[in-house]
């Protein structure tokens, strides 16, 4: 079975993630590519550093040069955000990244591409699943790697000097220059490091970089920054007195941010601080977009300045469509994806990580007092997130419960809405709120929760945990 979810197609390796399921998705793509007119155009392929990520595109792209389709493989591992920019830039209808981002070492996935570069909608990947039920009793056949790049129907190309010349001419590198960043990176054994180091020692900042090496098991860690998983990066930043420390998940489409005291800085609040810092400070205008399971503080921001929060499901399709029809300045999600106008249509931790950098030499101060500036001016939030494991029937009556009967516990806040956009989402009048839904790319039931206090944060948490049975 091969079924995207909110981050494209993930599975276990060795399970449903195997050759034979790679090359009927690239078989189904291909037809579909061919249906549609866009065949002679060819297709571009990447991958990270997972295990069997570059066997796996090499296969695909065999399948491709077997259909007479032109593949343009990149000929080592590289950001997911490199291949939404090439796809973008230069026009291809369709591009393919093997991946499974930050889910855990035993996954690998794929993400798929469409015209301009975005992620590819619940239009697209429906189209895929049924191509794919079409050639599910074929067998498929590639065509052999070398005789595919004699023939001209493979090509390995490298376009990294393009994606961080892009990046370079989109932020004031002669302001971070004058300013001498003592700078940590923390690629968590990804692809980003070639990428940020470039830029950052380009930029004259004094860079170091911790777990560095290829590893496929991610040093035994999940590979998403979060506080859990960057105290190493922490203590780091401490220790050699750094500014800034910065860290990006596996395919480096996300970000995770250490600030100059040593402290976590939730992908909340640097969604929060760039927009404040690129409406306030640069002079941008337009609204911002962000999923149910998102800090509302944004909007409080975005209403300040006299423009709209635009609230979506999560997946970061949702969120760059919104942001094409609106025309908004950023869009972005508590797992540390975000995105900015007149850059890719996707999430990018390398541009985001670079941005963060443009803002503390321009503004000349520290991380710390920035966010401190933004919490005096608005207030802040007290975010409280759980995942929790199931069996198939636990999840039955889960869902049967809280989006069939629609029953929920009684809670000690007056309930102002309840909306069933993306699982169940509960508005408070206090300007808090509960989301709980299925995660889209493992199987997980989430809880977020966002209140005025960190206790009643918690609290709501444990009251959902007893009303669901998932202690």
């Amino acid at each position: 079975m091969i079924k995207f979810g909110t981050g494209g197609w993930r599975a276990i390796i060795g399970e449903e993630f195997t050759k034979a399921n790679i090359q009927k998705l690239a078989k189904s793509l291909a037809m579909k590519m061919k249906d549609e007119g866009v065949a002679e155009k060819g297709i571009v392929l990447g991958y990270d550093r997972r295990f069997l990520s570059k066997e796996s595109m090499r296969w695909a792209g065999e399948v491709f040069a077997a259909e007479s389709i032109k593949a343009y493989l990149i000929n080592r591992s590289s950001p997911t955000p490199l291949i939404m920019y090439y796809v973008m830039k230069h026009e291809y209808p369709y591009g393919i990244m093997i991946t499974a981002s930050h889910n855990p070492a035993i996954y690998n996935g794929v993400k798929v591409f469409t015209s301009g570069g975005r992620d590819a909608d619940e239009f697209q990947t429906q189209e895929i699943e049924h191509y794919i039920d079409d050639v599910n009793d074929i067998d498929v056949v590639g065509m052999d790697y070398d005789k595919a790049v004699e023939a001209g129907l493979i090509y390995e190309i490298n376009p990294l000097n393009e994606y961080i010349d892009n990046i370079i001419g989109e932020v004031n590198m002669q302001e971070i220059r004058n300013c001498g960043l003592r700078i940590a990176l923390d690629p968590m054994y990804g692809v980003s490091e070639t990428s940020l180091k470039t830029i950052l020692l380009t930029a004259r900042c004094d860079v170091a970089i911790i777990h560095d090496r290829h590893d496929t098991l991610f040093g035994g860690k999940l590979p998403s920054p979060s506080a859990h998983t960057l105290r190493s990066l922490q203590n780091y930043v401490i220790d050699h007195n750094c500014d800034i420390g910065i860290a990006t998940d596996g395919d480096a489409d996300r970000i995770g941010v250490i600030d100059d005291n040593g402290k976590f800085l939730h992908p909340n609040d640097i969604l929060v601080v760039l927009y404040y810092y690129l409406v306030k400070f640069k002079g941008w205008r337009g609204a911002a977009v962000r999923n149910i399971a998102t800090t509302h503080l944004l909007d409080k921001v975005a209403e300040s300045f006299g423009e709209k929060c635009y609230e979506v499901p999560v997946g970061f399709k949702h969120i760059s469509a919104k942001m094409n029809e609106t025309d908004a300045v950023i869009g972005g999600e508590s797992s540390g994806g975000l995105t900015v106008r007149g850059h890719i249509k996707g999430k990018d931790g390398v541009y985001a990580a670079v941005l963060l950098v443009e803002m503390i030499a321009i503004l000349g101060k520290k991380l710390s007092e920035i966010v401190d500036d933004i919490y005096k001016e608005y207030g802040c939030y007290y975010m409280e997130e759980n995942d929790y494991r199931f069996s198939e029937e636990k999840k039955t009556e889960i869902y049967q419960t809280l989006l069939i009967d629609k029953l929920i516990p009684e809670l000690p806040f007056e309930i102002n809405k309840i909306s069933y956009l993306d699982g169940c989402k509960i508005y408070f009048n206090n300007g808090g709120w509960v989301a709980i839904r299925f995660s889209g790319t493992e199987p997980l039931l989430r809880i977020f929760c966002e209140m005025p206090t960190s206790g009643e944060a918690k609290l709501v948490c444990s009251i959902f945990e007893i009303f669901l049975g998932i202690q």
